[in-house]
């Protein structure tokens, strides 16, 4: 019986999402880069021009992996365009000499991968960058051809720009704001249950909270979106996703709490008051992150708020559940101010600046100039990993111009080439990366021997065959993997010089000798600067981290417990805690792009430490975080009360037992250090702050005694299972 025949659906001939997103960025980089080749080339009869335009554009999109929209991408091309240009002028004249060219090499390497400080779209530009330099930096040394050189370059990279802005155009990312208005919405949502009877979190909103949390984390969003620039707006939004994480994070640790005074919400307390200011806030600042509301009623509701409660006469003793509770609430006050504040700074920038600022906003009256300076020079040593790679790269590339240039190695930029493209942050996976790509570059070295023998002469087969061969190369490499990349790869390099002059199949060996002596030079790098990469600098930066924290804790509670004069700056280790900050969050985004390193021994994989060091990074901000606003100036310039002997006995005990915990995991965490053979005990279970209260103790004292129960359940975070901190 006949009938109409089936036919597969659209969604059946769909490419996997890696092979789309690679086949559209080959489509992009293959069209600019051969178009610009065959155009000057075959049109204008310029060798030089054509080789320019065609690396100009592989350089910036086949080489470098910029991230963002296809629109994000083409800004990113127009800004990196006289960059490129002064590059290009650079390496030419810098070519007449082995010595200067090594020189600029050294200096110019390490300033292009130190650039990754900036933010992840000059990072990504940055091989690409290198590349731009390298071509020209070999001889024949010819100032005369620049005006070609930079001709094709430029003609090659605009291509490129407009390949990118209107072809193939890739699925759009949630902006970060859009995020974070969504987990502001996620909090608004808990407030509301927290303030309707049971007064308990559910399940369900539980985990959404938790979700939203997670979401927030920097390699939880695409990496165009990740606010990591200097500017003040940057900063901001950053610090609005941590306030908005706080905020999350206090609201489900207050399900254990008591419930809120009153039998029911129509005859809300001050802490009600203050609960459904945050809830107001919270939607307030996921309006003004949209750009639908400039208003600011919420917050300035929520101040008054806040400010009412923690005035609110002392309640006898028998209420301490209460004064627990509203201990607690303002935690959470806090963390909403904080994420309505720094909302506010990302859109309006420094025409909303607080007057004046707290410690917490210390960039919001700081000049561009000054927050680029602080940026580079707290990256500026040994123990950043920015730092670190640039070096490493720097070194590298220098001494394979140099061998290069004593050896005069035919095409021996591809020598370089390889050692950019194969050398890694840790010398194991430099290692593996190096046998894979040599696997990779024979095979494709033998295709390639036995083509340009077959074909000889025949340029036009050339011709024909390098877009074909492009489209594959950049589809099927940056899937596949290195190996796959370099054979391919090869094959292309191939196909262009054949056409440019007459090529043997002795080119094959040439790009083979040339790319064992690249990645040989990166491997002798890798294993002699920094072999480990991130792994040790981040247990190295998180113990510095929390000594730092524990310094801070302990003058905070000795200043509160004296009640002396209160600090809008806070202990003076703040700087240094900062600092800390900036090196243990830049060795995390790096650790958690590196391949863990095997276990050894029957068992080792189990036993494993599981350190939770997003926990490492949130204790030191809630030790800023609840420091500066346990020392801020009280309203007035009114003094701060007195806790009396007991309470203020009782601050110091608690500080110096928080500290003293911190101590212990920062020993433990910190690779020189002697690692307990068993988890850090940090609760002691015949002690609780609450349980030992002194009688008639104030507010301060639960405010001051809440912020280190909760640093307390920061550090047990730090260590989810095995053995460890």
């Amino acid at each position: 019986m006949g009938g109409v025949p089936r036919t597969r659906s659209p969604r059946a001939l769909r490419l996997p999402p890696a092979y789309a997103a690679a086949a559209r960025r080959s489509l992009r980089v293959t069209l600019a880069a051969g178009a610009g080749f065959y155009l000057f080339l075959y049109g204008f009869g310029s060798t030089t021009a054509a080789t320019y335009a065609l690396f100009g554009a592989v350089s910036l999109a086949g080489l470098s992996r910029i991230p963002g929209t296809g629109q994000q991408r083409a800004a990113t091309l127009v800004r990196v365009l006289p960059v490129g240009w002064l590059l290009i002028v650079a390496g030419t004249f810098l070519a007449v000499r082995t010595w200067s060219a090594v020189v600029g090499m050294l200096v110019i390497g390490f300033v292009l991968a130190f650039v990754a400080v900036s933010g992840p779209r000059p990072a990504g530009a940055a091989p690409g960058l290198q590349l731009l330099y390298i071509l020209p930096c070999f001889p024949p040394y010819d100032p005369g051809s620049l005006d070609e050189r930079l001709l094709g370059a430029t003609v090659g990279i605009l291509l490129l720009v407009l390949a990118e802005y209107f072809l193939f155009r890739d699925p759009p990312t949630l902006p970060y704001e859009e995020l974070v208005a969504r987990a502001a919405g996620t909090a608004r949502r808990c407030v509301r249950e927290l303030t309707t009877a049971p007064y308990r979190l559910t399940g369900p909103t539980r985990q959404e909270a938790g979700a939203a949390a997670v979401g927030l984390r920097p390699m939880s969003v695409a990496e165009a979106e990740r606010p990591a620039g200097p500017g003040v707006r940057e900063r901001a939004l950053a610090q609005t996703g941590l306030g908005t994480r706080t905020l999350l994070a206090r609201l489900t640790q207050l399900n254990a709490a008591p419930p809120v005074r009153g039998p029911a919400p129509e005859r809300p307390g001050p802490d009600l008051d203050v609960l459904r200011a945050v809830e107001r806030t919270a939607a307030e600042t996921a309006a003004r992150l949209r750009r639908t509301t400039n208003a600011r009623e919420a917050q300035q509701d929520l101040l008054r708020a806040r400010t009412a409660l923690a005035a609110t006469r002392d309640e006898p003793p028998d209420r301490v559940p209460l004064l627990r509770r509203d201990a607690a609430v303002l935690e959470i006050a806090d963390a909403a101010l904080a994420m309505s504040t720094a909302a506010d700074l990302f859109v309006r920038g420094r025409a909303a600046v607080p007057d004046p600022p707290p410690a917490r906003f210390w960039y919001a009256r700081t000049s561009a100039p000054q927050l680029w300076w602080r940026r580079l020079a707290g990256h500026a040593e040994r123990r950043s990993v920015y730092f670190q790679n640039a070096v490493r790269i720097s070194l590298a590339l220098a001494a394979a111009r140099l061998v290069a240039g004593l050896d005069t190695l035919p095409h021996g930029f591809w020598a370089m080439l390889a050692t950019l493209t194969l050398t890694r942050t840790t010398v194991r996976e430099t290692r593996t990366t190096i046998r894979v790509a040599l696997t990779g570059t024979l095979v494709g070295a033998l295709v390639t021997a036995g083509l340009l023998a077959l074909v000889s002469t025949h340029t036009t087969v050339y011709a024909l065959a390098l877009l074909p061969v492009m489209l594959v190369t950049f589809t099927l490499g940056p899937v596949k993997g290195v190996g796959w990349a370099q054979a391919l790869f090869t094959l292309t390099v191939a196909l262009v010089f054949a056409q440019l002059a007459h090529a043997t199949w002795q080119l094959a060996e040439l790009r083979l000798l040339d790319v064992l002596i690249g990645s040989a030079i990166g491997a002798v790098f890798g294993l002699l600067a920094w072999p480990r990469g991130g792994q040790d600098e981040l247990r190295r930066s998180a113990a510095v981290l929390l000594r730092g924290a524990a310094e801070i804790v302990v003058a905070t509670a000795e200043s509160i417990a004296v009640g002396g004069q209160r600090r809008t700056q806070g202990p003076p280790g703040n700087r240094s805690l900062q600092h800390a900050l900036i090196l243990t969050e830049s060795a995390y985004a790096q650790f958690q792009s590196e391949p863990a390193e095997p276990a050894e021994g029957p068992g080792a994989e189990r036993d494993r430490p599981v350190i939770d060091w997003q926990a490492v990074v949130m204790a030191g901000h809630h030790t800023l975080w609840g420091s500066d606003r346990l020392l801020a100036p009280r309203p007035g310039g009114a003094a701060a009360p007195a806790l009396g002997a007991a309470a203020a006995a009782a601050v110091t005990r608690l500080g110096d037992r928080v500290a003293g915990r911190m101590l212990l995991v920062s020993a433990a965490l910190d690779p020189g250090g002697d690692t307990p053979e068993a988890p850090v005990p940090l609760r002691d279970p015949t002690f609780d702050g609450f349980e030992a209260e002194p009688d008639g103790a104030p507010r301060l004292y639960y405010a001051t005694a809440m912020w280190l129960d909760s640093l307390m359940t920061d550090l047990e975070r730090i260590s989810a299972a095995g053995r460890g901190p």
